[in-house]
């Protein structure tokens, strides 16, 4: 598997998109060069991480003119936006059954009502540099007021007055100004899974279906476009609604996951399939419909680790409305300052603490070899510690690495990749060697925002030290002390939703890095 660091071993971070009974994803075929391949990772990101669905690569003056031919446009109502700064998209999934076949609705369990049905509302947040995205999912039961139609469920805005009213009233309920507007229905989050090969998904708890006859026993599974819709969409467990916003969140980081790791962006046959199969399902508003590149572009260096999901705190999950309606009711006090941190770019994942030292050119190694050291307190050079866990979050699978051997020493490089593949991390590319010959400590560079997963691989080499600078992924020089790789344990802290949250809490919140599911 490849991760989120994957920018130059892999070629490209990505992104593609969902919605509760609709979703969807994109990309298109590549072109050569460097400056392609970004615009190629931009494009996905913009898809998949808006949870949209596009995800795209390469030939720029194909993509403007194709895409811009294919996807529908709607007059939402949105703000606009300028070319940079924060931005703020409604993401809606709609149900929506009149174009399907009588064998698609029979198959797919969605009946033969016409019309169109909002069942997800997500609201992502672009930060003002564009270098992290918030995605806060809306339940569907959620009791807000509908401007000009009183108090409902916020899926009925969509029901009473299309995408206009949907973003009127989605932008009142959370005081954020929407920018953009994208709609996805059914068949695009089929399509698209199906397009990337199915995604990797896991649950907890059982799940029994009846009206769907989808069944799963706890655990980790294979699931094509079908199944995927299936496990995105029930409400069969114990926490209903909101146990289906915790699912459609992991299927959005394993969708993001997947198109970077399956080798789409440099399989032409893959790509164009995505394309074909999704662009039509996709509706954003007018004025996105004109700039998708150019939002793309700006994404092009946001990976899994720079994404984080909440979902709006709640009061009562046990509210009976007016109506006499089951709906749930939103904490006031606790969305207000959710909503207000997300308009101030306040990250909501807190960076991991890491033991390690961040040293300049001219620091000592031991600061790092100390940390390494804390990461493992086994002596053996193949297994660290337990307590490793407790401070790394990516786990080495998700890490692509790059290895540059910094010594004299003929074969080194050769020897530290066989190393880390040993240990478990992907080292796609051949090694290379620094212009100069006379590194002693090894070096863990990684670029902005890739912290939590250099800490990962300097955990793994006793003794290196780790360094922000301006490479496209993580990079491993190795030093004459290199000693070998050891493997590393990582154990994520599950977060437990809170029903009851105070304005003090902060937001429960997880990165779809740690989303993704572990075989």
């Amino acid at each position: 598997m490849s991760d989120d660091d994957s920018g130059v071993a892999v070629g490209a971070d990505s992104g593609v998109q969902v919605g509760g009974d609709a979703y969807g994803g994109v990309r298109l075929p590549q072109r050569r060069g460097r400056r392609s391949r970004a615009g190629a990772r931009g494009v996905i990101v913009a898809g998949a991480l808006s949870t949209m669905v596009l995800a795209g690569s390469g030939a720029l003056w194909f993509f403007s003119t194709y895409a811009t031919s294919q996807i529908k446009s709607v007059d939402a109502g949105t703000a606009g936006s300028d070319a940079r700064g924060a931005m703020n998209i409604l993401l809606v999934g709609v149900d929506k059954r009149d174009d399907l076949t009588r064998e698609e609705q029979n198959r797919l369990h969605l009946g033969r009502e016409v019309g169109q049905r909002s069942d997800t509302m997500m609201v992502i947040h672009l930060s003002e540099d564009h270098d992290k995205v918030t995605v806060v999912s809306l339940p569907r039961d959620s009791w807000v007021n509908i401007p000009g139609k009183g108090t409902h469920k916020i899926n009925a805005a969509y029901s009473l007055g299309g995408a206009p009213l949907a973003v009127r009233t989605v932008s009142e309920a959370t005081g954020l100004s929407i920018n953009h507007y994208v709609e996805v229905n059914v068949l695009g989050f089929i399509k698209v899974v199906d397009a990337l090969g199915g995604i990797s998904v896991c649950t907890p708890v059982a799940i029994d279906d009846q009206h769907t006859k989808f069944k799963l026993a706890p655990g980790t599974y294979e699931l094509d476009g079908a199944k995927a819709l299936f496990y995105a969409r029930t409400r069969a467990t114990a926490r209903s609604d909101l146990d289906r916003i915790d699912r459609q969140q992991q299927v959005i980081s394993a969708l993001l996951h997947r198109a970077l790791s399956g080798g789409t962006l440099a399989n032409p046959v893959k790509l164009t399939a995505l394309v074909g199969s999704t662009l039509q399902t996709l509706t954003v508003d007018d004025a996105l419909s004109k700039d998708m590149l150019g939002l793309a572009n700006q994404l092009k260096d946001v990976s899994t680790d720079d994404v984080a999901f909440t979902t709006v705190p709640l009061a009562d999950v046990n509210y009976r409305a007016p109506t006499g309606e089951s709906a749930v009711l939103w904490d006031k006090t606790a969305a207000r300052d959710l909503f207000r941190r997300i308009a101030d770019d306040e990250p909501l994942v807190k960076p991991a603490v890491t033991k390690s030292a961040t040293p300049g050119p001219s620091a000592n190694s031991s600061a790092s070899a100390s940390s390494a050291s804390s990461a493992s307190a086994s002596p053996s050079p193949d297994s660290a510690d337990a307590s490793a866990g407790k401070d790394l979050t990516v786990p080495p699978e998700r890490i692509a690495v790059r290895v540059v051997n910094g010594t004299s020493i003929t074969g080194l490089g050769a020897r530290t990749k066989a190393d880390l593949l040993r240990v478990g991390f992907q080292v796609p590319s051949a090694p290379g060697d620094t212009a100069t010959r006379n590194y002693t400590d090894s070096v863990v560079r990684y670029p902005a925002g890739r912290e939590d997963s250099a800490r990962t691989v300097a955990a793994a080499i006793p003794g290196a030290e780790m360094r922000e600078a301006d490479v496209a992924g993580v990079e491993v020089i190795v030093g004459t002390k290199y000693s070998g790789a050891r493997k590393v344990t990582v154990k994520e802290a599950v977060a437990s939703p809170s029903t009851s949250p105070s304005a003090s809490d902060a937001p429960v919140a997880r990165t779809a890095t740690q989303n993704i599911c572990k075989k």
